[in-house]
């Protein structure tokens, strides 16, 4: 019996990828079959995305929203195509595009245009990503020729750090405790709590 299984994804943790959850789960795709990456579509080297290829089986069902989620590179996707139905024998299904559902049309016409369609398609993604880069380097330049900082601003210390940091070095609160209360990732965390550091001994 074939498993239904479906793949999101999103180019930034910032994006939602809701629209695209409740297209397939309006396919039935069950929750824990649902796999979501949050990653740029330029190749396929997403955690997500090979953790579902290593539980397909041939006879899978696979449904993904769009071509453009599954990927954004013309050749990738031409090659990843090909693995999944042809190497391991699953359907593939993608919802916005009903000439590319490999479980009909198998005869030869049916075949001819899929495989027109993939292509015309993959090609768009990925024309539609080098212009996305294109217009994003072009107004970088254009910013900064004006003088306009980009990026986020540093994160800041809340008031009570430094007494943060004497409960995290006596025990009494825990390196996880010590970031959730400065609302801070490891790595910005740890990078204040140095500068913090240098700061005091250079007032010392």
């Amino acid at each position: 019996m074939e498993s239904v299984y479906g793949y999101a994804r999103v180019s930034t943790q910032e994006q939602n990828e809701d629209r695209q959850v409740i297209a397939l789960r309006e396919k039935r795709v069950a929750p824990g079959r649902i796999y979501i990456d949050r990653q740029s579509g330029k190749d396929f080297d997403r955690p997500q995305y090979r953790r579902l290829v290593r539980r397909l089986r041939r006879g899978d069902l696979l449904y993904v929203l769009s071509i453009d989620r599954l990927g954004r590179n013309y050749e990738e996707i031409q090659r990843q195509w090909r693995l999944l139905t042809q190497e391991m024998g699953v359907n593939i299904c993608v919802i916005d595009m009903p000439l590319l559902d490999t479980r009909v049309g198998k005869d030869l016409m049916g075949t001819f245009i899929a495989d027109l369609v993939l292509q015309i398609l993959s090609f768009v993604a990925q024309s539609e990503r080098e212009s996305i880069h294109r217009r994003q380097a072009e107004g970088i330049a254009a910013a900064r020729a004006r003088g306009i900082h980009l990026g986020r601003p540093p994160k800041g210390v809340p008031e009570d750090f430094g007494r943060i940091l004497e409960a995290l070095e006596c025990g009494e609160l825990s390196p996880c405790e010590a970031m959730r209360r400065c609302g801070m990732s490891r790595t910005t965390f740890y990078r204040r709590r140095r500068e913090y550091r240098s700061s005091a001994s250079g007032e010392a």
